[in-house]
C-alpha cells in the first residue's frame, strides 16, 4: 500500500527525507542527467519561480515513508500550461499502479490550476526513430499508458528532431488536454515550446535549433496523432474519473458519536446534529464516504497533556454508561494538588460547569479524533477537500483542559500531524473563540491560528479571544483573533473573513484546516448572529478560492432546523470556489 503526497519544501524532516530519496531515484534512473539539475530541486521548491516554472512535486510512499515513485510537475501561470518533467516509479514495483496513481494525481493538480493542458516528452514508438528493439518496446508501452488518459503526440512539427545529428530516440512532445477538448493554436504552441526549450534545455539547444523547431509549427490549430493503442471509450472513462476526483469531497463521519448522548435538559450538543447534517448532504453527490481508521493514542498525547488524558480515560471507565456528572469544584487557590476523588477532580481539568463526563465520552471523543486523522490522510493523499463530520466537537479543548462540550481538540491533533509535512493554517469560523488551538499552538510559528468569533466580553469562553492576543515567543504574530460585536451584518462578517483569508494567503501554508461552526446562523441557541444559507455559501466560496488542500472539521451549530441547509450551502460554496479556474 502507498499514498500519493505532495512535497512542499525541504524544511520539515519528513519532506527532507522524501526529497533525498527522490534525488537518489533520479540519479539511479537518469544517469546522464546533469547533477546540478537534481541538486537544484530543493531550491526550486523553496523558490518556485526562480527557474521560470513553479515546481510541484508528488511522491508515492509507503507507511514506512519509503518513496516508490515521484512526479515533478512544472506550472506556467502566465501561459496557462503544465509540463510534466518526470514521472518515475520503482522498477521493482512495476505493475503495482504507482505510475498510474501518480499520473492521475498530476492530471488532477493540473486541472485544478486552470491550465489549457499538460505537456511532456515521451520517447518515440517509431522504429525509424528508435532503433533498439527493447527500447522501442518500452516506448510503445509508455505511449500506450499515456494514450489511455487521452494524451497524444503533437504531429507535423520538428520537435523530435535530434539535437545532435544522428541521435537516437528524440522525444515526441505529447499533449494531454485533461478531458477539456482543448484546441491548441499555432502561436500558442510556439510560446509553450519556446518556454520549455529556453528554460529546460538552454544549455544544449542552440538558437538555430530552436528556430528550426518553432518555424516547423504551421498547422493552426495544431494536430494530435490519432490513438494507436486505446479505444476512445477508455479515455472517456478516465476523464470522467478525473472530473469525479476533482469534485468529490472525502466525508469521514463518526460512527460512535451517538453513544455519547447526554439527555439532560438544555444540553444542545446531541446526536441529532450529525443525523441532520448527513441527511442534508447525502442527496448532493458531492461526497465520497470514507470509513474512519483507528489511530494510536500517541497522536492525542502529542497535543494533549498525558495526565489529563489518563484522568479522562479512567473516569469514563468508572462511570455507568447512562450517568453524566458536571464539574463543580475548581482549583482557584491550589492547582498543584488534584483531589483524590475522580468526580471532584473534574473541575481540575475543566473550564466550565456545563460540560459533563459520562461513561462513553472518552470513546466518542477518541473516535472523533480518528475521523479527523483519517480525513487528514485523505488530504495528504492529494484530496482537495476532506470533511470530518464529528461530535463531540473539539475546538475548546486546550492542552490540559476540556470544556465547551469538547474533550479532545480534533482540529489541533490533525494540524499537529499535518505540520510534519508542511505549514498549517487553522481558520476557526465557529461563533465561539477557538481557545483550544490558540492555547496549543500559541508559541509555534509553523501553525497559524485564526479565529473569527463573538467578542469574549459577551461570548463563551469569555477569558480568551481578544484582538491583542498575538502569540508568544516563536509564535508571536501567528495567532490572530477577530472578535466581533454581538450584532453584525453579513457584510461585516464577509469583510472580516476577507481579511483573514489575506493573512492565510500571505502565510502560504501547505494545508488549511477549517473549524466549521454553524452556530453563527440565525436562530442558533448559543449565538447572536443571523447568517443564512447564502452567507455560508459565500464563506465557503471565499475559502475555496485560496486553492489550498482543505480539511474541514465540524465544530458547533445547534439549530437543527437550519444546520443541515447551512452545511450544504457551505460545501457547495467551498467546492465551487476550489474548482473555479484561476484568473491568471
Amino acid at each position: 500500500m502507498f499514498r500519493i503526497r505532495r512535497i512542499f519544501d525541504d524544511i520539515v524532516p519528513a519532506n527532507k527525507h522524501a526529497l533525498e530519496q527522490v534525488k537518489t531515484m533520479l540519479r539511479v534512473q537518469f544517469q546522464l542527467l546533469d547533477q546540478k539539475k537534481i541538486d537544484r530541486l530543493s531550491e526550486s521548491l523553496r523558490s518556485p519561480l526562480k527557474y521560470g516554472f513553479r515546481s510541484i512535486l508528488y511522491v508515492a510512499e509507503d507507511h514506512k515513508a519509503t518513496v516508490h515513485g515521484l512526479a515533478l510537475l512544472d506550472h506556467d501561470a502566465e501561459l496557462k500550461f503544465c509540463y510534466l518533467d518526470y514521472l518515475v516509479s520503482d522498477k521493482m514495483l512495476a505493475g503495482r499502479g504507482v505510475g498510474g496513481a501518480l499520473y492521475a494525481r498530476v492530471r488532477s493538480e493540473a486541472l485544478s490550476l486552470g491550465v489549457v493542458g499538460l505537456f511532456f516528452e515521451c520517447l518515440p514508438d517509431d522504429q525509424n526513430l528508435s532503433h533498439n528493439p527493447d527500447m522501442l518496446k518500452q516506448n510503445r508501452a509508455r505511449l500506450r499508458f499515456y494514450e489511455s488518459y487521452g494524451a497524444s503526440p503533437i504531429i507535423n512539427t520538428a520537435y523530435e528532431t535530434p539535437v545532435q545529428p544522428g541521435g537516437d530516440n528524440p522525444p515526441y512532445l505529447v499533449f494531454d488536454g485533461l478531458g477539456q477538448n482543448s484546441v491548441i493554436g499555432r502561436d500558442y504552441l510556439r510560446q509553450v515550446i519556446a518556454a520549455v526549450l529556453e528554460r529546460k534545455y538552454k544549455d544544449i539547444c542552440t538558437p538555430e535549433y530552436m528556430k528550426i523547431v518553432l518555424d516547423s509549427i504551421v498547422d493552426n490549430p495544431v494536430r494530435l496523432r490519432p490513438f494507436r493503442y486505446i479505444r476512445n471509450q477508455i479515455v472517456e472513462e478516465r476523464n470522467a474519473e478525473l472530473v469525479a476526483n476533482m469534485t468529490k469531497i472525502a466525508l469521514v463521519e463518526t460512527d460512535k458519536h451517538d453513544i455519547h448522548h447526554v439527555k439532560d435538559r438544555g444540553y444542545v450538543e446531541s446526536p441529532v446534529r450529525i443525523k441532520t447534517i448527513h441527511q442534508a448532504l447525502e442527496p448532493t453527490s458531492l461526497f465520497d464516504n470514507i470509513k474512519p481508521s483507528a489511530f494510536s493514542e500517541d497522536f492525542i498525547t502529542a497535543v494533549h497533556d498525558f495526565e489529563y488524558i489518563k484522568y479522562f480515560k479512567r473516569v469514563c471507565r468508572n462511570v455507568e454508561s447512562d450517568i453524566s456528572f458536571y464539574p463543580y469544584v475548581f482549583p482557584i487557590r491550589n492547582r498543584a494538588r488534584p483531589p483524590v476523588e475522580l468526580p471532584v477532580r473534574a473541575g481540575y481539568y475543566c473550564i466550565d460547569t456545563f460540560t459533563p463526563l459520562s461513561g462513553h465520552a472518552f470513546t466518542a471523543a477518541k473516535r472523533a479524533v480518528d475521523c479527523a486523522l483519517t480525513a487528514a490522510n485523505e488530504i495528504l493523499s492529494g484530496r482537495r477537500i476532506a470533511y470530518a463530520l464529528v461530535r463531540p466537537p473539539g475546538h475548546h479543548a486546550e492542552r490540559g483542559f476540556f470544556g465547551g462540550f469538547c474533550y479532545f481538540n480534533n482540529a489541533a491533533i490533525a494540524a499537529h500531524y499535518l505540520s510534519k509535512f508542511g505549514k498549517v493554517a487553522i481558520l476557526d469560523i465557529d461563533y465561539h473563540h477557538g481557545n483550544g488551538q490558540q492555547n496549543i499552538f500559541y508559541s509555534r510559528s509553523d501553525v497559524l491560528t485564526i479565529s473569527i468569533h463573538g467578542h469574549p466580553r459577551f461570548a463563551y469562553p469569555y477569558f480568551s479571544g481578544f484582538a491583542d492576543e498575538y502569540g508568544d515567543g516563536e509564535g508571536k504574530g501567528y495567532n490572530v483573533n477577530y472578535p466581533l460585536p454581538e450584532k453584525i451584518t453579513e457584510a461585516v462578517y464577509l469583510n472580516t473573513l476577507k481579511s483573514a483569508l489575506v493573512r492565510i494567503r500571505n502565510f502560504s501554508p501547505a494545508f488549511l484546516i477549517v473549524c466549521l461552526g454553524l452556530d453563527t446562523a440565525k436562530g442558533d441557541p448559543t449565538g447572536t448572529w443571523n447568517l443564512n444559507g447564502k452567507d455560508f455559501a459565500a464563506i465557503g466560496a471565499g475559502i475555496g478560492k485560496l486553492k489550498m488542500p482543505c480539511l474541514v472539521v465540524q465544530e458547533g451549530g445547534y439549530n437543527n432546523r437550519s444546520i443541515g441547509i447551512n452545511a450544504r450551502s457551505f460545501f457547495y460554496g467551498l467546492q465551487s470556489g476550489t474548482n473555479q479556474k484561476l484568473n491568471k
